[in-house]
Parts: structure tokens; C-alpha cells; sequence
């Protein structure tokens, strides 16, 4: 089975959606064991060539947006990959292979933009989400304006600077102490309410 079939059989079928967003240590250790040297490989350079086509560009953005999070939680390396995978997101949507891939999965075409410290980046993924996934975007879309509001307010996220090694001001302290990403979920439930 070609290295692209493996990361897409191992997320999109046995992780599945119900699991792309859990915390699941026996996941991770799995991604690890079964993926890691495939990251180090994407993080040096290689396999830029998967994204000539939509499911080959799905399972790049899969190891270089995604597993790098579930391998690397809570340090600097989760974000390594992140540039690569924005640039492979930008040239897969401009070439139309994110409309060629079914909702859900279509979501991780996008997601590289939601884990951009950049406001345009999430700019940009609110309106992805709105115009790419009109069948199942509610969720994402809820993430993704609570994103776009973290950055809105502090420029980063808070929660990754302890990862990254950057000191933390008093608003943001503030901020992680009042419940940070979920208390911003509760705002914006409570603003659309």
C-alpha cells in the first residue's frame, strides 16, 4: 500500500471523525509509531509531490497539519510542519482538489489556516468553511471564529507558549485561567444564542 493510502486508511477510516479531535494517548503513540519517520521525511522536504492530486494532497495536509498535533502535544515540534502545510493547502484549493474530496474529510484542505497565528489565515478559514462544507461546517465553523477570536485578541495563541518557549503577558494569563478556548466557545454560543 503507497505511503498516502496508509495515512488516509489510518485516519479517515480507523481514527475516523470521531476521533480526530479526542486526546487519545494510544492514538498518538500509534500516529508515532506508524508515521513518525514519514513527518521527518515531509518536515525535511520530502513527499511535496503527493499534492498533485486531491487525495494525495488530503494525506500530505493530514501528516503535516494533523499528526504532527497528536505526535508532538505540548511541544514546539506539533507546529513544525505548519508552513509546509499551509503552502500545500494554498496550491491544493487553487487547483480545485479540495472541491474533489467529500465532506468531511474536505475540512483538513482548510484547517492549516485555522492553526495560523495570522488574521487573514483566519479570515480566510471562516470563509472556506462557509462556502466548502455547506453540509457539515456548523462544528468547524464554530472553531473556526473562536480561533479567529484568539487571534483577534492576542495576535498568537496563548496556549502554545509554554510549546514554543515565549513568556505569557497578563492577559493571556488571564485569559487561560477564565477557561481560554472553551470560554471562548461559550461566548460565541452565547452571542449567536
Amino acid at each position: 500500500m503507497a505511503d498516502t493510502a496508509k495515512v488516509l486508511e489510518f485516519w479517515l477510516n480507523e481514527v475516523g471523525p470521531r476521533g480526530w479531535y479526542v486526546a487519545d494517548p494510544a492514538v498518538d503513540d500509534e500516529i508515532r509509531s506508524r508515521f513518525l519517520t514519514l513527518w521527518q521525511e515531509a518536515e525535511a522536504g520530502d513527499h511535496g509531490h503527493w499534492t498533485s492530486g486531491p487525495r494525495g494532497a488530503l494525506a500530505y495536509l493530514i501528516l503535516t497539519d494533523q499528526f504532527p498535533r497528536n505526535m508532538f502535544r505540548d511541544e514546539a515540534r506539533a507546529f513544525a510542519t505548519d508552513g509546509r502545510a499551509r503552502a500545500a493547502a494554498d496550491a491544493a484549493i487553487a487547483a480545485g482538489h479540495d472541491t474533489a474530496i467529500a465532506e468531511p474529510e474536505r475540512q483538513f484542505f482548510y484547517l492549516p489556516f485555522m492553526h495560523s497565528e495570522d488574521i487573514a489565515d483566519q479570515d480566510r478559514c471562516i470563509a472556506l468553511i462557509a462556502a466548502g462544507l455547506p453540509a457539515s461546517g456548523a462544528g468547524n465553523r464554530r472553531h473556526a471564529e473562536a480561533h479567529r477570536e484568539v487571534i483577534a485578541r492576542f495576535g498568537r495563541f496563548p496556549y502554545r507558549n509554554a510549546a514554543l518557549g515565549r513568556a505569557t503577558t497578563a492577559a493571556e494569563a488571564g485569559f487561560l485561567a477564565a477557561g481560554g478556548y472553551g470560554a471562548i466557545l461559550r461566548e460565541l454560543d452565547q452571542s449567536h444564542a
